[in-house]
């Protein structure tokens, strides 16, 4: 009988395939809200299946299960799944022909979630929203465009053709990655721009509503003329301006508190804190689950009251067809023939 518990703040990783004993106990914690899946959780659709339907067992509401499956090199699932283009892709087909580049978005966002909801997950993070100044390697052929029309246009192209499969949207990094050519894995990013440039970048945010998009995942930047901090651990850019200016009701997930742009938050704790204060609704620790079992002893976190319900929202309101049988669903091939004719 599963446990009935609200979405708690913290999603977690797992170490491999099939979830062991220890992880299963760490999932049915009270500060768990949902888990994220890499590579090395997947052997096979059907062993996919079987480690999202066990995840999905445990806790009522069933904790959200997410993915960074974005296509070209960001794609963590690739045997038995159709190898979807890099945003780039896309926005080179919007400079050929503006429709072309739109009709591809909607078939990639429809084919990636479609797939990925026959395996039992409810969410990618994507899409990326940084506009693309050339600067960054980590962002790179990431980002659709580096114009905000065509990068606003295509995103809600491919929201479009997530929501049509069932999925909702994640678009990061805000408020924009594109311009810092350090990468916050490894580095604390600073972007130096002056006010009236950084705010370029918030162009298809300001759109969220057009687009349908459900969520939010701040930079680990630094934008140093607003604010001494990173976005993630903000409450000017996400309070002030996401919520407040922008007017953006939905889930904010912080980007992995392993990742060196998160460090100057201090420790674990310090950082977990840091993000649910900025307004992060969950908080993300990935590779590293010595901190993530000192976290579910040892924080005791001051929650939004509304942020459970606001995951929540997140879950798929419908079953996805199966897997074997994914192909036999007239959109799914659809999707699939337009891909393959616009020639991406």
């Amino acid at each position: 009988m599963s446990a009935t518990l609200p979405l708690g703040p913290l999603m977690l990783d797992l170490a491999g395939p099939r979830l062991d004993a220890a992880e299963r106990q760490a999932l049915l914690h009270p500060l768990v809200g949902g888990v994220i899946l890499f590579t090395r959780n997947f052997e096979s659709s059907g062993q996919l299946r079987q480690l999202t339907a066990e995840i999905r067992a445990l806790r009522q509401p069933p904790l959200l299960i997410a993915v960074d499956h974005e296509g070209g090199r960001v794609q963590r699932f690739r045997e038995g799944f159709s190898a979807l283009p890099p945003m780039r892709a896309l926005g080179a087909l919007w400079d050929a022909k503006p429709s072309r580049g739109l009709a591809a978005a909607e078939a990639a966002g429809q084919v990636l979630a479609a797939e990925l909801r026959a395996c039992g997950i409810d969410l990618s993070f994507t899409p990326v929203l940084d506009l693309d100044y050339g600067a960054s390697t980590v962002i790179g052929d990431r980002a659709f465009h580096g114009d905000p029309v065509a990068v606003t246009a295509l995103a809600g192209a491919l929201i479009a053709g997530l929501r049509r499969a069932g999925m909702a949207s994640v678009g990061k990094h805000f408020p924009g990655h594109g311009f810092v050519a350090a990468d916050s894995h490894v580095a604390v990013p600073v972007d130096r721009r002056p006010v009236r440039e950084l705010y370029a970048d918030l162009a298809p945010y300001r759109a969220h509503r057009r687009m349908g998009l459900a969520a939010v995942m701040p930079a680990h930047v630094i934008y140093e003329a607003l604010d001494p901090h990173p976005a993630g651990f903000s409450a000017y850019w996400l309070r002030y301006v996401l919520r407040g200016e922008l007017g953006f009701d939905g889930a904010i997930f912080s980007d992995d508190l392993s990742m060196e742009g998160a460090s100057v938050a201090g420790g674990y704790r310090g950082r977990a804190d840091a993000a649910l204060a900025a307004g992060c609704d969950m908080a993300l620790v990935c590779n590293n689950p010595e901190e993530a079992a000192r976290l579910l002893r040892e924080w005791q976190p001051r929650r939004d009251p509304l942020s459970a319900a606001r995951l929540e929202r997140l879950l798929p309101a419908m079953p996805a067809p199966a897997f074997e049988t994914l192909r036999q669903d007239a959109g799914y091939r659809q999707a699939l023939e337009r891909l393959a004719a616009l020639g991406t």
